[in-house]
């Protein structure tokens, strides 16, 4: 059988994608830090060490910036679930998600963007990566929860989407920077105590 090799990356390529991938890191991390509308481009460039305009040849806008952000966000997450045991209890995987996503955020790695903002909506909408990756989480979330739910272990009177999307709010979640901020617990202590009040609730037991 007559494989053809694979086509050469040059020099010029590869550089190319490592400072594709600087610019991504920074925009993930002024993201966290800052949020969407408090970050600019030329902090971007700044924190590359670039000129704006040569970061403009890899992305055309802020949005574009946010939007590639988001995907190696989604992409981290899909390596992580691929990675769980398939046969494992849907709730044991379900919390596992949750708990990826809350150390994420605890390391400032976890992009803030706003919940309204009809341009950078726009830009995820039209990004195939984004949507892609983000149908996928939620089939593979879906399962876990619909399965979590005719075991009664997640209540059945919820519509799944709703813990979907209770789920996916963690990501966002303020009482983890509240917590962090204080400084009375410890990150794996912020984590099991959102983790906690997500999945058990505040009533006492």
């Amino acid at each position: 059988m007559n494989l053809a090799a694979p086509p050469k990356v040059s020099f010029k390529q590869r550089m190319l994608k490592v400072r594709e991938e600087a610019i991504v890191h920074a925009v993930n991390r002024l993201l966290a830090e800052k949020g969407f509308d408090a970050m600019t481009v030329d902090e971007v460039a700044a924190q590359v060490g670039i000129a704006k305009a040569s970061l403009y040849k890899h992305f055309p806008s802020k949005e574009d910036l946010a939007a590639a952000a988001m995907v190696r966000v989604m992409r981290r997450a899909q390596d992580f679930i691929a990675s769980l045991a398939e046969d494992a209890p849907p709730m044991d995987n379900l919390r596992a998600v949750v708990r990826w996503v809350l150390q994420v955020k605890l390391a400032g790695d976890m992009p803030t963007l706003p919940s309204q903002n009809s341009s950078l909506r726009a830009t995820l909408i039209a990004n195939r990566d984004y949507m892609d990756g983000l149908m996928d989480l939620s089939d593979r979330l879906g399962a876990w929860i619909e399965a979590a739910q005719a075991r009664g272990e997640l209540n059945p009177q919820l519509p799944a989407i709703a813990i979907l999307y209770t789920f996916f709010a963690r990501a966002c979640d303020s009482v983890v920077e509240f917590l962090q901020m204080g400084g009375l617990f410890t990150d794996d202590q912020i984590t099991e105590l959102v983790l906690s009040t997500c999945f058990e609730g505040l009533n006492s037991r």
